[in-house]
C-alpha cells in the first residue's frame, strides 16, 4: 500500500493533538514533519505543546517552529476553548524534546522542492506558515499535491457570526492559500461540528488502557467542558482530525465543489469564507468543501489509531 506523505501544520490545541495522534499511527499515512504556527495560543505555547505531544507519545517526527504572528491583523488566540497553555487538561513530564533548528517555512519550501509532488499539506490552524512559504517561493505551488485544511464554514462562524477561528486569525494568509490554484479540500465547521466527542466516545478511547487512550481522555474531557460552556455542544468537536481522516478514507465524507473566497474587507464579515454553494457567481470551483460525514466510520478510524499506541 502506498502511504500518503503529509506535513501536518498545526497550533496545538486539543483537536490538533488528536489529529497528530491519528496521523502518526495510521498505516496509510507517512507523517514527514510537524510545523507549528501561532493560533490557538501564541507560538511560545503551541510549539512546546507539539513537542510535549511527540515526547509523551514516543513519536519520532521532527517539529519545526513557524510564524509567531498573522501577516497583517492583530493577533487573536482561542484561550476560551484551549485554556491558558493552549492544551490545558493533560499533565506532561518535563520537556526534553527540542524543535529543529530549521524554521518551519524553510522546511516546507526545501521539502516540497525536493519532492516528487507527492506531499499533501495538512494545515489545521491559521494558514500563516503556508502563505509565507507560497509567497517566499512560488515554485512550491507545482509541488504541493493538495492542501487539506481545517477552517472556514459555508454557514455560521464560531469566533464571529461570520467567521471560523482559523480563518479569522489570519484572513490575509487564507486568501493567499485559497487563491493559489492548488487543489484544496476545506473541512469547515458545517462538517467538523458533526464530530462532537461525547462522553461515550471518550470512555471508548480510555478503554484501550494505553498511553493513547489516556491522553485522549485527558484532552477531550477538558474540551467537553469548554465547548459546552462556549457553544452549548454535547461534546468537543475534533475539527482537525477530519483532515487526516479524509486523506485516509475519503469515502467517509460527502464533499461539494465550490468557489471559495475570503472576506478581507475589515467589516463584520472579516475572515468569512464566502462559499458559492449554488454556483451563482459562475466562477469555477477552487475547493472541495466538506458537507457531511459518517460518524460511526469516523470514530472507528480514530479508535483504530488510538489502539495502536503501546
Amino acid at each position: 500500500m502506498m502511504r500518503q506523505k503529509i506535513i501536518l501544520d498545526c497550533d496545538p490545541g486539543h483537536d490538533d493533538a488528536i489529529a497528530l495522534m491519528v496521523a502518526a499511527r495510521h498505516p496509510a499515512i507517512e507523517l514527514l514533519g510537524v510545523t507549528v504556527v501561532a493560533g490557538n495560543q501564541t507560538l511560545d505555547k503551541t510549539l512546546p505543546n507539539a513537542l510535549h505531544l511527540c515526547q509523551h507519545l514516543g513519536l519520532d517526527v521532527p517539529v519545526y517552529a513557524g510564524m509567531p504572528r498573522p501577516l497583517v491583523r492583530e493577533q487573536v488566540v482561542a484561550a476560551n476553548i484551549h485554556g491558558e497553555s493552549g492544551l490545558d487538561g493533560p499533565v506532561f513530564a518535563p520537556l526534553t524534546r527540542q524543535a529543529e533548528k530549521t524554521p518551519a517555512v524553510r522546511y516546507l519550501i526545501d521539502t516540497l522542492l525536493a519532492s516528487d509532488g507527492d506531499i499533501a499539506l495538512v494545515p489545521v490552524g491559521p494558514l500563516t506558515n503556508i502563505a509565507v512559504a507560497i509567497r517566499s517561493e512560488p515554485r512550491i505551488l507545482q509541488k504541493i499535491q493538495r492542501i487539506v485544511l481545517m477552517g472556514g464554514a459555508y454557514g455560521l462562524g464560531n469566533t464571529t457570526p461570520a467567521a471560523e477561528f482559523n480563518i479569522y486569525a489570519d484572513p490575509e494568509a487564507a486568501h493567499v492559500v485559497f487563491s493559489s490554484g492548488v487543489p484544496i479540500a476545506m473541512m469547515g465547521l458545517d462538517l467538523t461540528n458533526q464530530t462532537a466527542c461525547t462522553m461515550d466516545v471518550i470512555e471508548r478511547m480510555e478503554g484501550f488502557g494505553n498511553v493513547g487512550g489516556r491522553l485522549f481522555g485527558d484532552i477531550m474531557r477538558f474540551t467537553w467542558k469548554t465547548q459546552h460552556e462556549a457553544y452549548g455542544l454535547d461534546g468537543g468537536p475534533v475539527h482537525d482530525v477530519t483532515c487526516v481522516a479524509y486523506l485516509i478514507d475519503p469515502t467517509i465524507f460527502t464533499m461539494k465543489e465550490m468557489y471559495v473566497e475570503v472576506d478581507r474587507s475589515g467589516g463584520p464579515s472579516y475572515g468569512r469564507t464566502v462559499c458559492d454553494y449554488f454556483g451563482t457567481t459562475g466562477k469555477p470551483a477552487n475547493c472541495q468543501v466538506g458537507i457531511t460525514l459518517d460518524g460511526d466510520r469516523f470514530w472507528d478510524l480514530v479508535a483504530d489509531c488510538v489502539a495502536r499506541y503501546n
